[in-house]
């Protein structure tokens, strides 16, 4: 059976430009593809075919010499090139076919490289990490901080671009703006990054001098920062945009920076509570009285030490602690005692001490509950 008209097969006329021929095959391919028409025997056949075509008619090479030999120009040995012969219909071809497919047919729409004018020349910056160190009276008021950023931005010279004077890049001749180049090794079609443009599509035939055609060049920028109050250690801000300048213009990318809340000297956090350890003398844990404490908003309030308080007792200042981040309101601020036991003692104060302590045996409760316990312990292990 004779072959048909590959323009036939397109449905489209000779002469076509390069992208009403892709159009054309688009179309076909996705009207004619198997999988929406398992009800239609020819349909690989025909799926194929139009493959087949747009293989020859998408290369220049092959394109001139088939309008000029027609089918006869690949017959014999005369097909060669990248492609390998269009009409023999074994796995290369049919590798090539499906692999057109997805590129060519879906490329666009899943974020492939697709191929000539859709290609683009322009690459998205990296985004960057910054590490924070603020204190924890910073993040209980939140502030503004200006920082140094060692990044790439875009050049000035040539305004991203990359070219001398801003001009546009052109298609890389090598691959035709495809960014890779395909070569037949047998049976199998193997494509690689075109080594001409490195897979970018296009060149710059003058590129800049200041960024020597990379669109950007290194330096240290400073930004301003809102920290919110409320953060913590391991919070992460995002700064859209101002991370790494794509390559030749491409959009820039995000710099998050990540805070770390340093320790703090008086108080340890838990989420939205605070903890303050308060030394109390002796005597004001046994008799009660008050304490001064510092709070995170640089005030100070005084608390009732309860009568007989121990070392561990924790006392509570309602909505003293930190701001939740995001509006959650105020935590609180714990404070614990830790009763102190004098040190250096007079001769005079040894003697009132020992003198309190036999007024004081029946005022140690604990101490007589834990010798109590001992006491039967060790009558246990005698009998």
């Amino acid at each position: 059976m004779a072959k048909r008209d590959f323009y036939d097969v397109l449905g489209v006329p000779k002469g076509s430009s390069a992208e009403d021929l892709k159009k054309a095959y688009r179309s076909k391919a996705k009207e004619l593809h198997p999988d929406r028409n398992s009800d239609n025997p020819n349909a690989e056949a025909q799926f194929k075919e139009v493959n087949e075509a747009y293989e020859v008619l998408k290369d220049a090479d092959k394109k001139a010499a088939y309008d000029r030999y027609g089918h006869a120009a690949f017959e014999g040995g005369m097909g060669g090139g990248r492609g390998g012969h269009p009409g023999a219909g074994g796995n290369g071809d049919f590798a090539s076919a499906f692999s057109d497919v997805f590129e060519d047919l879906f490329g666009d729409f899943m974020g492939g490289r697709g191929g000539g004018q859709g290609r683009s020349r322009a690459q998205r910056g990296s985004d960057l990490r910054y590490n924070l160190r603020i204190s924890l009276e910073e993040a209980f008021k939140g502030i503004q901080k200006t920082i140094n950023v060692p990044t790439s931005t875009a050049c000035d010279t040539c305004r991203g671009s990359g070219a001398e004077g801003g001009a546009e890049p052109t298609t890389c001749p090598t691959c035709s703006g495809m960014g890779k180049v395909r070569a037949q090794q047998g049976f199998f079609t193997v494509e690689r990054t075109c080594p001409t443009c490195n897979g970018m599509g296009q060149i710059i035939k003058n590129p800049c001098r200041a960024c020597s055609g990379q669109g950007r060049i290194e330096k240290e920028r400073a930004l301003s920062v809102n920290i919110p109050a409320g953060v913590e250690t391991g919070t992460r801000i995002r700064l859209a945009g101002e991370g790494e300048a794509g390559l030749r213009g491409g959009p820039s990318g995000d710099l998050y920076i990540f805070i770390e809340v340093r320790e703090h000297a008086l108080f340890q956090r838990d989420g939205a509570h605070l903890f303050c350890r308060v030394p109390v003398s002796m005597t004001n844990a046994a008799i009660g009285g008050e304490v001064e404490v510092p709070t995170i908003d640089g005030g100070r309030s005084r608390v009732k030490v309860p009568a007989g308080a121990q070392s561990g007792k924790q006392l509570r200042l309602r909505a003293k602690g930190m701001p939740a981040l995001r509006g959650g309101g105020v935590g609180d601020m714990l404070i614990e005692l830790a009763v102190e036991t004098p040190v250096n003692l007079t001769a005079r104060q040894k003697e009132l001490l020992r003198e309190f302590e036999k007024l004081s045996e029946e005022n140690n409760p604990e101490g007589s509950s834990f010798f109590s316990k001992v006491k039967g312990f060790w009558d246990g292990m005698k009998s």
